[in-house]
């Protein structure tokens, strides 16, 4: 979401580093030049003013133009700032500031969470993500409940996606009020024992009186500890406006901020802690109920600033990837035993934490060869085709590389979809790959893992 605006920035402060010293002309040009790129990454203006003049008055302050490298200290300050519109508190001790601010769960059980948001900005599928993040993180019994009437199917699809992640929903009964389905699950909620019970409320094509007197009506029938808005980043600064207007008329706790990876220029993000004064709680990553992403100020702006995110990419890893398996596949390796099969394995393990792409945008200073990376064809399609080969290949074939000739690479290029050169390319990547772990099988379980990821970039 935020790959523009973080290119042109990083584009902007690459200049001033380079430089030995600055003059208040040099800071003044590269504050005109973030100007620009925050307006036309639909940052709204009131934000972008106060950024570019909180910055600007540090960035021209005789500490910095005196310093040994004032380049990087306009950046650092930048970076402090860029927490701050996140909603980082930097007046707080270091290890305050840059905390998210998690769900307020403290009151007796059943804790009550209201989602709200209009049709579209993926509310529902959103309430899934937080009750299996809630069940999984935190140990919590979750019963979610639908009201939404309106929309065909709605009640359905949380009873379904529930299914999937094993959480209880409230029976649907045809011809029911949204103010008795929230009863009736409140009663349930507290009969059954569950910790949490979620209101996955109605929403409109856009706000209206009707859904505001609902969401309202519910809110003050359940006293929900928090009231939380999905927002879609791609629609912008109409996500903020939005947001305003549920924080004025029902009274939001959090934002979750959903579908960040797609084309969204990241306007939203920055803006809407400062406009709305509700704090962004989770960011929605994907489409699928584990792509879910706690907010913290610090790794977004670390981003931004193509500083990577490490922190994240080691959590990922450690949710994602299978333990045991892991264990398994490393003996494996010390034996020098590494199939395409294994390969296959390490792929689908990047897919599931995101896919090639989100795992390259949290590598520190990878806007630095992002072209070269275009260019070597690595991205999530790739990752794709390459699984897609080694499945239309048959088990012989996976456990024996060399039986692959001619026709064989062919008829598995036709069944995969792809060409004769690209399985060809996958066979070297695995080739080396194999080389690699008979090399260096003596490093031992973590250092044959990394050998192993490195193959995967074809090094």
């Amino acid at each position: 979401m935020f790959k523009n605006l973080g290119d042109r920035l990083t584009g902007i402060f690459s200049k001033l580093t380079k430089r030995g010293a600055l003059s208040e002309e040099d800071v003044s040009l590269a504050m005109r030049e973030v100007r620009v790129a925050l307006l036309e990454a639909d940052v709204a203006l009131a934000v972008v003013k106060e950024f570019i003049s909180k910055v600007k008055e540090k960035a021209i302050g005789q500490d910095v133009i005196k310093s040994v490298t004032p380049g990087q200290m306009v950046v650092k300050i930048v970076h402090d700032h860029l927490i701050e519109i996140l909603g980082g508190n930097l007046e707080e001790n270091a290890e305050k500031a840059f905390q998210n601010q998690p769900l307020n769960l403290a009151v007796k059980p059943p804790a009550v969470i209201m989602m709200t948001g209009l049709q579209g900005s993926g509310k529902t599928t959103t309430t899934a993500k937080i009750a299996k993040f809630l069940t999984e993180k935190h140990r919590k019994k979750i019963l979610m409940v639908s009201t939404d009437i309106y929309r065909p199917a709605a009640r359905e699809q949380l009873a379904t996606l529930g299914a999937q992640i094993d959480v209880a929903t409230v029976n649907i009964v045809a011809n029911e009020k949204p103010l008795d389905i929230v009863k009736r699950a409140q009663e349930q909620a507290r009969l059954e024992a569950f910790d949490i019970l979620m209101i996955d409320t109605a929403g409109r094509l856009h706000i209206d009186d009707t859904l505001m007197d609902e969401l309202v009506q519910i809110r003050d029938l359940t006293n929900p500890i928090e009231i939380l808005m999905a927002a879609d980043a791609m629609t912008g600064q109409d996500a903020v406006v939005v947001a305003k207007t549920f924080q004025e008329k029902v009274g939001v706790t959090g934002i979750i901020l959903s579908k960040i990876d797609g084309d969204a220029r990241g306007g939203a993000a920055l803006s809407m802690r400062h406009v709305t004064g509700v704090p962004i709680k989770f960011l929605g990553t994907g489409e699928r109920v584990h792509e879910l992403e706690v907010f913290h100020p610090d790794r977004i702006a670390n981003r931004i600033l193509d500083m990577g995110d490490i922190v994240t990419f080691v959590e990922k890893a450690a949710e994602i990837i299978d333990q045991d398996e892991a264990e398994e596949l490393a003996k494996q390796m010390q034996k020098g035993i590494f199939t395409l099969d294994d390969m296959a394995k390490q792929l689908g393990q990047i897919s599931k934490m995101g896919g090639m792409n989100s795992m390259l945008g949290m590598l520190p200073g990878i806007g630095k060869i992002q072209d070269k990376i275009d260019a070597a064809g690595i991205n999530d399609g790739m990752v794709g085709k390459q699984i897609a080969i080694i499945m239309s290949m048959t088990e012989k074939e996976r456990h024996n590389y060399k039986i692959l000739n001619g026709s064989r690479k062919r008829r598995v290029a036709t069944g995969s979809g792809t060409t004769v050169p690209e399985v060809n390319r996958l066979l070297k990547q695995y080739k080396d790959m194999s080389l690699a772990m008979k090399r260096f099988k003596k490093m031992g379980k973590k250092g044959l893992m990394r050998q192993g990821m490195a193959g995967l970039f074809g090094k």
